[in-house]
């Protein structure tokens, strides 16, 4: 018993269910991670709009030198200023672009949960092809070591004059070309552990059984790609009505306020001044630009008229692909009960050839037949297991849901 333990202990400590492995990726896949910067990014430069509301404040300093003066000019001045910029009307620029910049924000924060969404879904196809490539490397090993058995049998037959070098060429063909078979499984299941290792961002030892919940949900959410299309057409729209304000008057004030300082100036000279203060209103408006700005705002329209149909074409889609998967969790369903029977009759089958076989009744052909039925048959059931349950993901994931809630 304790051998057991010994054997099945690292087993234990290495395995990594489907949930520990989606929960690793979503925070430490750079894609993942670079979608989250680009969601940062975007709200940075919603503050940076907010700000825009706000006076701007300067101030700075300067100094002048004139060389061969007349006695009406002076040769060496010193300033230093402050200066206070405040947009009395716009015409609506800054409030567009502000809300331009919170859809974008938006949709960003879609796009990242997509990209999460989008992350899981290959991951658990790569987890239950590796289940699947696993089932059928162990019936491939189980083959391997009947068709062993049996080659070392008729190898003794042989060799007592009651075989001939034949029957033992087909049978060590069998075994070869089931070799090749278990070694071809093995680098599948190596490429595909290698492709889901670089989407979790860690080694992976072993995978434990992981199964998902049956459908208990009927509702429907758009897909973030959905939601995040819809924000960056409104975002286009902002850009469009930003536009607009070019043709409204811009209300605008300043006030400066100036130090001045002097060199080898007598106290009286007629162009000194020690500190002044200038207010400014200034009002600006277009009034024709050969028609540039409506041009970009038709373009800006048709973007939008554009994304709308893209809207259009990935919700129908969307819904589409979700009866797709109840029609194929039904169908799989039925499949694993056909498989299932073939297994326990393939399994009986071979149990009785394989007893006819040790009693020289039946020839190696047919008892090769009922071993290749048996593992086509197990390997068939486990994979229809997992396409069950890849099937039930499927079905999460064009709900618009987060595939990894619904794992038991």
């Amino acid at each position: 018993m304790k051998k057991l333990l010994f054997l099945i202990l690292p087993f234990a400590i290495f395995a990594d269910d489907l949930r520990s492995i989606l929960e690793y990726a979503q925070q430490n896949n750079n894609l993942v991670k670079s979608y989250k910067y680009t969601k940062d990014a975007k709200e940075s430069e919603v503050e940076s709009k907010k700000s825009d509301y706000f006076p701007k404040i300067d101030i700075g300093a300067s100094y002048k030198n004139t060389s061969d003066v007349t006695s009406f000019q002076i040769s060496d001045i010193y300033s230093g200023y402050g200066r206070v910029e405040f947009d009395i009307y716009d015409g609506g620029a800054k409030s567009s672009q502000l809300d331009r910049a919170k859809n974008e924000h938006k949709a960003s924060g879609h796009d990242e949960a997509q990209m999460r969404k989008n992350l899981s879904l290959q991951i658990v196809k790569d987890f239950y092809e590796i289940k699947s490539l696993e089932a059928n490397l162990r019936a491939k090993e189980d083959a391997k070591k009947s068709i062993g058995e049996q080659l070392d049998r008729i190898k003794q037959f042989y060799d007592a004059k009651l075989a001939t070098q034949d029957d033992i060429d087909r049978l060590q063909a069998s075994y070869d070309t089931n070799l090749y078979e278990i070694e071809s499984i093995n680098f599948d299941i190596l490429s595909i552990k290698k492709s889901l290792e670089l989407k979790v961002g860690k080694e992976i030892q072993n995978l434990e059984e992981s199964n998902f919940k049956e459908i208990k949900i009927s509702d429907f959410e758009q897909s973030d790609d959905i939601k995040s299309l819809g924000y960056k057409q409104n975002a286009v729209k902002n850009s469009a009505q930003a536009l607009d304000s070019a043709y409204y008057p811009k209300i605008k004030v300043e006030d400066s306020y100036t130090f001045y300082g002097y060199e080898n100036i007598s106290p009286n000279h007629p162009l000194k001044i020690d500190k002044q203060n200038v207010l400014m209103l200034s009002l600006n408006m277009r009034i024709f630009d050969y028609g540039t700005t409506s041009e970009v705002k038709q373009s800006l329209e048709l973007t939008s008229k554009a994304m709308n149909e893209q809207i259009e074409q990935i919700s129908k889609e969307q819904k589409m692909q979700r009866e797709i998967a109840v029609a194929k969790i039904e169908s799989v369903k039925l499949k694993i009960k056909s498989s299932k029977s073939a297994l326990i009759s393939a399994s009986s089958a071979f149990k009785t050839i394989n007893e006819k076989y040790n009693a020289n009744i039946v020839d190696y052909v047919v008892y090769l037949d009922a071993l290749t039925s048996k593992t086509s048959a197990n390997a068939m059931y486990e994979r229809s297991l997992n396409e069950l349950e890849m099937a039930y993901a499927l079905f999460y994931y064009y709900s618009g849901k987060n595939i990894e809630e619904f794992l038991k």
